[in-house]
């Protein structure tokens, strides 16, 4: 007899020995084991596609060789994930998998590449949605330089470009629809990977901003109506703080640099890069230059740990 107000388990006909009965509960196992399985591809799926920062992952630092395999692609005008305004002026860069992007933390750094032909420095741009770790995304130009484009996929071994000769000092871009109420900035033209950003107002001390997957720096709640303070620090402790203004749709430049001659050394046992010169990601017409902020370089902090996995 079945309870008021419940469905029956099997609702076969008496005489069939718990036949159906048996055959119902393994359709239900292996339906509710499909949908566990197809539940877990679409995650990573959509965890690839939405540029979810692997569990481990750090932008390529210090004297590392990494070997791996580079194929070309055309950013067009993008500044690619990192937001830049532009590409580079002489169109060398590269985008990296996710786990080398990690979350933004290597925009605005540089890689020397080598392949076949040669060897090409290029600045990192962009996030290589497809690309597994090892490999890389390079633009048109770039790959020209290090082989032939009919080779489509060619391998190659790339390092971090220690604190490389850059055109000027660092450069800041508040965020469209940033305020006094929620301040988001771009640090541009820094050469290594950056550590940290820190922000403060016209009172009060400093607050950590929050890196973003589109290389904004956030604080929540804002810092008020501005000046800001922002002090940078990179992986390699080399440190600076500017004084910028809430301004839209302006690149505000800074003399002070995080790499280069005129960088604020710490003892650090990283090798030099190459004097070899590199261009910085360009304003695009639609952003003019703000007056230059004013810039104090500081002395570093101790060098970023190896990332554990």
């Amino acid at each position: 007899m079945t309870a008021p107000d419940t469905v029956p388990e099997n609702d076969a006909p008496a005489g069939n020995n718990g036949t159906q009965r048996s055959s119902r509960r393994v359709r239900h196992w292996l339906v509710g084991a499909g949908v566990t399985a197809l539940a877990a591809v679409l995650g990573i799926t959509l965890a690839v596609r939405g540029g979810a920062t692997p569990a481990c992952a750090a932008p390529p630092t210090g004297s590392a060789v990494h070997k791996g395999k580079a194929s070309y692609y055309d950013a067009g005008r993008s500044g690619g994930t990192c937001s830049f305004p532009s590409p580079p002026a002489d169109r060398l860069y590269v985008a990296l998998g996710a786990s080398e992007y990690s979350g933004a933390a290597a925009c605005g750094s540089y890689l020397d590449v080598s392949g076949p032909k040669g060897q090409v420095r290029v600045l990192v741009m962009d996030q290589c949605g497809g690309c597994s770790p090892g490999k890389i995304d390079l633009s048109e130009e770039a790959f020209a330089k290090i082989a032939d484009r009919a080779q489509g996929i060619v391998p190659v071994t790339y390092r971090a470009v220690v604190n490389p000769p850059l055109d000027g000092g660092l450069t800041f871009r508040m965020k469209r629809g940033a305020s006094q109420y929620w301040f988001a900035v771009q640090i541009g033209n820094h050469g290594n990977p950056l550590r940290s950003v820190e922000a403060k107002g016209p009172t009060g001390g400093f607050r950590k901003a929050a890196r973003q997957h589109d290389n904004y720096w956030t604080v929540e709640g804002g810092l008020g109506p501005g000046p800001y303070s922002i002090r940078v620090t990179d992986v390699y402790g080399r440190q600076a703080t500017a004084t910028i203004r809430m301004v839209a749709k302006q690149v505000q430049r800074s003399t002070a640099a995080l790499a280069g001659p005129d960088a604020a050394r710490t003892p650090s046992s990283s090798p030099s890069a190459p004097p070899t010169p590199t261009v910085a990601p360009s304003p695009t017409s639609a952003e003019t230059s703000a007056p230059a902020p004013t810039v104090e370089a500081l002395a570093g902090a101790a060098p970023l740990d190896a990332p554990r996995c």
